[in-house]
């Protein structure tokens, strides 16, 4: 099963999965994942390489990170892949999650038509490209469905000192299908905005928009996973979760796909091992 799951079909999938694990007992493990690493093909990589290696299937529901989390709440998802800082913290504070456990990070960056009218090319400030593209009242398309995606644009507005708001900020009636969507949408308006690297290099060969600001640190996109609580719902499935959660952060096994993932078809990685485990056998 790929792709994101529409909102109609999420509880039916959820019934579904149930279903699944009361037949198949333990060996099964369903994760909440944010949009972007399911479109890229991650998710789906990781989890044919887990189950081939270990027997354990793992499925996933795909939605932004606000509705993934919030999928969560219910009782019947095991594992959240997300990419929200405040929301996921705010999730576990409530008692449904354990922890956030550092996985993979990509980075965002600010995508336009190649006339760039708000000459922002090749700045090494977001705050101050973003001001640009208001100050000339340029069009900007968010996907405002408090997403991981959008989340992180809201920050980088704020961080600028900046409220958007206007003819020129546009929230995309249909963001919440995800990054492919907002992002071909943003082409078909020679408009502006912050999108994930890996979803601008799956489609740069379809569409004209081209990359114009990058490189600075608060772009950094960093996902977690994080586990439901066994505690508030004992009918989770921590047991193969933890196992699937240790076999992604691990760095002979998950966290070397994550390091290849993409290079084989765009020329280089779309994202980068970040588990704690990498990091203490990478360190300098």
């Amino acid at each position: 099963m790929r792709g994101v799951i529409c909102k109609g079909m999420v509880l039916l999938l959820l019934l579904w999965a149930s279903l699944a694990m009361a037949a198949d007992g333990d060996k099964f493990v369903f994760l909440s994942s944010t949009i972007g690493p399911i479109d890229s093909g991650i998710v789906g990589t990781l989890e044919d390489q887990f189950e081939k290696e270990t027997g354990i299937r793992v499925r996933h529901v795909g939605a932004g990170t606000g509705a993934a989390l919030k999928i969560a709440t219910k009782g019947q998802i095991d594992l959240v892949m997300a990419h929200a800082k405040s929301l996921e913290e705010k999730f576990i504070a409530d008692g449904f999650g354990t922890e956030r456990i550092p996985l993979m990070y990509n980075d965002f960056v600010i995508v336009g038509h190649p006339d760039d009218l708000a000459g922002i090319r090749g700045m090494t400030s977001v705050g101050a490209a973003l001001k640009r593209i208001q100050d000339r009242g340029m069009k900007f398309i968010s996907r405002g469905d408090k997403s991981g995606t959008h989340v992180a644009e809201m920050e980088l507005w704020k961080k600028a000192g900046i409220k958007p708001q206007g003819a020129w900020y546009i929230i995309y009636e249909k963001g919440a299908e995800g990054n492919v969507s907002t992002l071909k949408y943003t082409n078909q308006q020679s408009a502006y905005t912050v999108i994930d690297r890996a979803t601008y290099l799956s489609l740069k060969n379809s569409i004209q928009l081209v990359v114009l600001v990058e490189g600075d640190e608060a772009l950094l996109n960093f996902i977690s996973l994080i586990p439901v609580n066994p505690a508030k719902f004992p009918g989770v499935n921590h047991k193969d979760t933890m196992t699937f959660v240790q076999w992604l952060t691990s760095p002979e096994k998950g966290q070397l796909i994550i390091r290849d993932f993409g290079k084989d078809k765009y020329g280089s990685a779309l994202f980068f091992p970040n588990s704690r485990q990498w990091q203490e056998t990478h360190k300098k």
